[in-house]
């Protein structure tokens, strides 16, 4: 063990094992009577410091006049039950609620009702919505004054809420309590539920046959849409509905050598995101929604064939149960390789 003393002078001893515990025992019984000494010192600055400030206080309120003690003063008893009784006796329900609210929970004394409805010293004497904030449509305020309100907490700590301004929802005056419900602390709706008293086309197609499993609970809206607000057209939470379907669908994304041009251009053009009554949320029962498109190529399965025409006698029976997938089953993209033999890219044509 060494003791540097000075930095040209080094101590060298040797030591025991029993002697370094010794020693170390030593500096810990040192250090912990150290740490006491300070801990005396400290407690007795904390006592003198209280009346250190109550006679600084003093000295200045008796320069500045005892008209200022009651603003520093916090309300006693009695006042503070004429403070809450203020709201509660007319609004018993609506505060007793709202102690079991979401906000109550964060606030926890720091806020009250005047936070959210403004000043109530009007409101007290003529007790009607025009006296106050409601947040009512009702009370004569507008969409834009309402979500002002609770834009004044949210904007800052949610960032989902920066295009808010530029959402659908803004522009068809849509405000945050048609939505949430900010007294209440029942338990919260499901969502889809809350879509649905708008959205009610969205409500049938998820009841369809063939849908997303939105009443199911396995996807809700959000997990598509951002409901404050995009830049997206549907409110959609990517820049294009391709690049919100492969989020789960990946498996269709590819690249593939040869591409279908639907598929590239939006994946609604053959799906109905929300429900459809024909399989795999398709708009339209194939084949006729693959003759929206191909309906020039005279192909087997179209309604008409070279021998018999429209108005004939009798009509071709191709349409009917027959698939296009039956033999085109890679129409999301393929890159199967040409066949040299045949002539035939099967490829192309995406065929298996």
């Amino acid at each position: 063990m060494q003791f540097y003393l000075h930095p040209w002078h080094t101590l060298r001893i040797n030591w025991n094992k029993l002697q370094r515990r010794c020693l170390l025992y030593g500096l810990f019984r040192a250090k912990k009577k150290l740490i006491k000494e300070r801990r005396k010192d400290m407690r007795k600055r904390n006592r003198l410091l209280p009346k250190v400030v109550v006679s600084a206080w003093s000295l200045a309120l008796i320069t500045m006049g005892g008209g200022l003690i009651g603003h520093f003063l916090a309300p006693n008893a009695a006042q503070a039950a004429e403070l809450g009784a203020a709201c509660v006796d007319c609004h018993e329900k609506p505060v007793a609620s709202f102690k079991a609210s979401y906000h109550a929970r964060i606030w926890q004394g720091k806020n009250d009702c005047q936070s959210c409805h403004g000043a109530t010293d009007k409101h007290v004497n003529d007790p009607s919505k025009e006296t106050i904030l409601s947040f009512d449509k009702s009370g004569g305020r507008t969409a834009a004054d309402l979500s002002k309100q609770c834009l004044n907490c949210h904007a800052s700590s949610s960032p989902h809420l920066a295009l808010w301004e530029m959402g659908a929802h803004k522009r068809n005056d849509v405000t945050c309590v048609s939505c949430h419900d900010i007294h209440t602390g029942k338990a919260a709706v499901a969502q889809p539920n809350i879509c649905y008293t708008c959205h009610k086309d969205v409500k049938m197609a998820a009841g369809k046959q063939s849908h997303h499993p939105i009443n199911e609970g396995k996807i809700k809206c959000s997990d598509c849409h951002n409901t404050h607000g995009t830049q997206s057209h549907g409110m959609i939470k990517e820049d294009n509905v391709n690049q919100l379907c492969y989020k789960c669908h990946a498996d269709k994304r590819g690249p593939f050598m040869w591409e279908h041009p639907p598929v590239e251009e939006n994946c609604a053009t053959c799906h109905d995101p929300h429900g459809s009554r024909h399989g795999k949320l398709l708009t339209e029962k194939i084949p006729n929604l693959c003759q929206d498109c191909h309906d020039w190529s005279r192909h087997p399965g179209t309604p008409y064939d070279n021998t018999n025409g429209i108005a004939g006698t009798s009509p071709s029976s191709r349409m009917f149960a027959r698939s296009c997938l039956n033999c085109h089953n890679q129409i999301h993209g393929s890159t199967a390789p040409a066949n040299p033999s045949s002539g035939y890219n099967s490829g192309q044509k995406f065929v298996r």
